[in-house]
């Protein structure tokens, strides 16, 4: 899924080549990616760019004409949906079918792009809204982890009474937007922390550790994303990661070997020597099948 900084860089690379033109179609192709009927998708055409933003895992497309402020186009590309650019779009409109092509924009210079989802859990969802704080998801979203107010005390208050393991109060977009499965991995790693260590019993000195891997992870992971074609950007965070996605693997630190804990529909990366002293995590989906 794509998390904070490929998302950041997904509006950087958008920035430069949708702001300022025209909007002459949006074109939904799959019938449960548009999640909003009021406005219509159709809102949105005739209208300028004006600007591309962020708010943690979600891409907003504001727009406006000479009349003032327009609907914003609001993307959230989930764990299989994926933008791809277009210097120029196929003339013909998209056919509805079984593909994974699931909604097009073009623009009326003739670029464009569409968004896609592989697989067969659809969960790639599309709002046209007249503010992003309209989307549910958005309008929940805790703190940027990326933005200038948030500090080391900010974070120490978010976990302070937290009795949920670390790992996923890292995840939760209501406690801190845009971090996911992967880079909270990168971030206890980092942090030499237990993904199952209890977030509120963090001590200060802990607090501040924490808060400078997460800092650490995720700008080092903007600056790697940015200036990347978007067809590039999920192929460069995997060749970031340092035990996410690398199980069996040695650690880069210490050359343990990283290990998993495995989940219903997701699983969890660490080194035991640099994160939990050595031993390895329950992993009760493990110990079922060995049953």
């Amino acid at each position: 899924m794509p998390e904070l900084p490929e998302v950041e860089a997904l509006a950087g690379f958008l920035t430069e080549r949708l702001v300022g033109r025209t909007v002459e179609r949006v074109l939904p192709v799959a019938v449960s990616v548009l999640k909003t009927y009021d406005p219509p998708p159709s809102a949105l055409e005739g209208r300028e760019v004006t600007a591309v933003r962020r708010y943690g895992k979600f891409l907003a497309l504001a727009t406006g004409d000479s009349e003032g402020d327009g609907p914003h186009l609001v993307l959230h590309l989930a764990r299989a949906g994926w933008l791809r650019w277009h210097d120029t779009l196929p003339a013909a409109p998209p056919r509805p079918g079984k593909g994974p092509l699931a909604l097009r924009v073009r623009l009326a210079c003739g670029a464009g792009f569409d968004l896609t989802e592989a697989g067969t859990r659809k969960r790639l969802a599309v709002y046209c809204v007249h503010a992003p704080e309209d989307v549910p998801g958005v309008a929940r979203l805790g703190p940027d982890p990326l933005a200038p107010g948030f500090t080391p005390d900010v974070l120490a208050g978010l976990l302070r009474d937290e009795r949920r393991q670390i790992k996923g109060v890292l995840r939760d977009q209501s406690v801190i937007a845009g971090i996911g499965n992967a880079y909270s991995d990168e971030i206890l790693h980092a942090a030499r922390m237990s993904p199952f260590k209890l977030a509120a019993s963090l001590t200060d000195e802990e607090h501040t550790t924490l808060y400078e891997a997460l800092e650490t992870t995720l700008r080092e992971a903007v600056e790697r994303s940015r200036g990347h074609a978007a067809a590039d950007l999920k192929a460069e965070k995997k060749t970031g990661l340092r035990v996410h996605g690398r199980t069996g693997q040695p650690c880069p630190v210490c050359g343990d070997t990283i290990r998993e804990v495995s989940y219903s529909d997701s699983s969890l990366q660490y080194c035991p020597t640099c994160q939990t002293g050595g031993k390895p995590l329950a992993d009760r989906r493990l110990s079922r099948l060995l049953k």
